[in-house]
């Protein structure tokens, strides 16, 4: 829902907007550039570093001696093998790889002989896979997880009551947006608490003045309001489910003149 002029929000004609993350090849951002005259920046506030294999070595956790891996991401796929490859692991051809989603199951294929009997994907979620859990209670689990951990993943694992273990594999991180000091937007874009953090990193003196800023999902606008910021657009809400959305309602009130 975005800001009503009730609450004191004056529209104020926008030009540009920055959005946190990598730009990707087909956006419905493109429609709103070319619709409204805008100039839309992407840049990627948080980034993902993997691990060294001596600060992996650190937490004593040999992934050869488990029966199965738990995939909540391409990312952790990624640098898992990555890991195994540069600590001289090799895992077992009988492994079983659990994916929380099909998108993650097939992405494996880059990595070993895709075999449907040792892989099992969920569509979304972590409980998508309770079946496959249960029929395969007696494997040994590890977790290749972030910095962040994987907080819904091992709380359902521990609820199954499974033999399992997380292991950090990769960190998210700011970004350095130190050549962004002197620049300024119309609208700042961001989709997670991290992206508020990542823009005090680098600036801590952020000052929002005239700046609209546009937030995805209830922790990063509570993340705004802890840092004294007014969230102007907000994604989702009724009817708006997305940020695209989100902005076209906005930029119909603050550009109304050239719709």
């Amino acid at each position: 829902m975005i800001a009503s002029k009730m609450q004191g929000e004056t529209y104020k004609k926008i030009k540009t907007i920055l959005v946190s993350q990598p730009k990707p090849e087909r956006s419905p951002y493109f429609d709103l550039e070319k619709k409204w005259g805008l100039k839309i920046d992407w840049r990627p506030f948080i980034h993902v570093e993997g691990l060294t294999p001596k600060e992996f070595r650190k937490q004593r956790v040999r992934p050869d001696e488990f029966t199965a891996v738990i995939f909540t991401s391409k990312n952790s796929i990624d640098h898992f093998f990555r890991l195994c490859e540069e600590s001289r692991v090799f895992m077992s051809a009988d492994t079983k790889y659990f994916c929380l989603t099909e998108a993650i199951a097939n992405y494996l294929q880059k990595f070993i002989i895709y075999r449907k009997r040792k892989v099992f994907a969920g569509k979304r979620t972590i409980q998508d896979l309770k079946n496959y859990f249960v029929r395969h209670k007696e494997e040994k689990f590890l977790l290749p997880c972030s910095n962040l951990g994987a907080k819904k993943a091992t709380k359902y694992l521990e609820e199954l009551e499974l033999n399992w273990k997380e292991v950090m594999m990769y960190r998210t991180v700011s970004s350095d947006l130190s050549d962004l000091e002197n620049v300024t937007y119309d609208v700042l874009v961001f989709f997670s608490p991290l992206g508020i953090e990542s823009l005090y990193e680098n600036f801590p003196e952020f000052k929002q003045n005239e700046t609209r800023i546009a937030v995805f999902g209830s922790l990063t606008n509570k993340a705004v309001e802890d840092h004294g910021l007014k969230a102007n657009i907000k994604a989702p809400a009724p009817n708006v489910p997305s940020m695209t959305m989100a902005l076209k309602n906005y930029l119909r009130e603050s550009n109304k003149e050239e719709e």
